[in-house]
């Protein structure tokens, strides 16, 4: 049986000069609050406050951070609850998909899930051993009995994580009345919608006719047109700013953004509307319909937020069988200096605009995005996200931006988890890496130690504030 130990440098530099800094720059920023200005924790967890169900769903089912790397590896995915859409059987016994996990434990050696799962158990669930076959049913007893306690319901946890803000992620169609009925809750804590248009963005997608049809339901308003579908879109947009949101967040296959002809994009809308366009009508309506999104985050203050580079569902059969957001979304090369250039040329100088730009194709960072983030007023760069925040890309982010960039055109962390005990855990990770970088900055007489630890206070907190324009 291995004891599970957190050591206190981990992720600081090896050598012991700059790891001395380090330490002195981290100790300034690991008290910190959290803000969590993009996630998928869903507001039904803090609106319902609800105890935990069983140590399974709460680390193993919903990460599919946890799920793809084991099912890389030949476990099947029934085995590990996951349950397929055609009401087929899969493993419903919480201790039996618990024993997997355990069992494979190995598998994460060397991977930012290791380093958020050690976190989890040993500072969040207080474990004190190495997850593996032998200890699984001892580890699943006592996280039994830490999610039965009072204090580990979810709007606890969210003080006990001294999160400050945390915005949620939620559908251009949603009511919102699960954030009404947080409104108020707590003095310590805001809880945020973020407005997510995809399913209305994409008129390629399955089903866009019944979601634009769904828009005019909710609003009032007839969408039958693009003027109508463009009024309904910022009359959901009004309704988030209502409930407190901050950003919206986009997710797509390519950055281009360009407005058409009003002529030309009727007829694309047009034609999409009675049946799916094909791939370059899709394409150049999502570019245009985009570039109104911008035009109205400029009018309603809300930070666009563009997540690119991902193709979507990549096995079609899983997707089929298991649904979205189950593992299966794979990088791809981006392109953004001319994808972006119709949408900079438009708004990228105005001061009531402001664009944070995310990807997972991380040889863009130093070639496209960082001057593109150290040339335009509005645009930031935003944190690596997804397969690339771990420390090692981390830093090579720091590295190849930084340069270019500087520190102040950036976002600050950002950790767009649904793993809601993983939040601290990424947070953390990010100020470590973070104070690594600056100390070698130190070390090598780049920077002042003072300049260093407020630029990682900075990073941790001011800069976040800043580019989402917190109140």
């Amino acid at each position: 049986m291995t004891a599970l130990r957190l050591h206190p440098d981990r992720a600081l530099p090896a050598e012991p000069g700059t790891r001395a800094v380090a330490r002195t720059i981290y100790r300034q920023t690991a008290e910190l609050p959290l803000l969590c200005l993009h996630g998928h924790v869903p507001v039904e967890t803090f609106s319902r406050n609800l105890p935990f169900e069983d140590p399974a769903r709460l680390i193993v089912v919903p990460d599919h951070y946890v799920t793809r790397m084991l099912v890389s590896q030949g476990v099947r995915p029934e085995d590990l609850g996951l349950a397929p859409r055609d009401g087929g059987e899969y493993e419903r016994d919480p201790r039996r998909i618990w024993r997997v996990f355990c069992e494979n434990w190995h598998l994460f050696r060397g991977t930012p899930s290791r380093f958020w799962l050690e976190h989890e158990f040993a500072e969040v669930l207080g474990v004190g051993v190495q997850p593996s076959a032998g200890t699984a049913d001892e580890i699943y007893e006592h996280i039994v009995h830490r999610i039965g306690e009072a204090d580990f319901r979810p709007l606890e946890l969210l003080k006990k994580f001294r999160i400050e803000l945390l915005a949620t992620t939620d559908a251009a169609t949603d009511s919102l009345s699960e954030h009404g009925a947080l409104s108020g809750i707590s003095d310590s804590v805001r809880i945020v919608p973020t407005f997510r248009p995809d399913v209305l963005m994409h008129p390629a997608g399955p089903d866009w006719s019944w979601h634009v049809n769904l828009l005019g339901e909710v609003t009032g308003i007839d969408t039958g047109d693009l003027r109508g579908f463009l009024r309904a879109v910022q009359d959901r947009r009004r309704a988030f700013v209502r409930a407190g949101a901050l950003a919206c967040d986009h997710g797509h296959l390519s950055p281009r953004i360009e407005r058409l002809d009003p002529e030309e994009a009727q007829r694309l809308f047009d034609q999409a509307l009675v049946g799916s366009p094909g791939p370059g009508a899709a394409a150049a309506l999502e570019s245009h319909l985009l570039f109104e999104q911008a035009a109205m985050a400029r009018e309603d203050g809300l930070v666009m937020q563009l997540h690119t580079g991902v193709l979507r569902n990549h096995d079609s059969d899983w997707y089929r069988r298991f649904g979205p957001d189950t593992g299966f979304d794979i990088p791809v090369a981006g392109e953004f200096t001319r994808s972006l250039r119709p949408l900079l040329e438009a708004f990228g100088h105005d001061p009531a605009f402001r664009l944070v730009l995310f990807t997972v194709d991380e040889t863009v960072y130093s070639r496209e995005l960082a001057p593109l983030a150290g040339a335009y007023p509005a645009v930031r760069l935003g944190a690596p996200w997804w397969f690339l925040d771990s420390p090692e890309q981390m830093l090579r982010f720091r590295r190849s931006a930084t340069e270019t960039a500087g520190f102040y055109n950036t976002s600050g962390f950002v950790d767009d988890t649904r793993a809601l005990l993983s939040i601290p855990a990424r947070h953390d990770l990010a100020r470590r890496v973070d104070a690594a970088h600056l100390a070698r900055l130190v070390t090598e007489h780049r920077l002042g130690e003072d300049e260093a630890v407020r630029t990682a206070i900075d990073l941790a907190y001011n800069i976040p504030r800043s580019v989402y324009r917190c109140p």
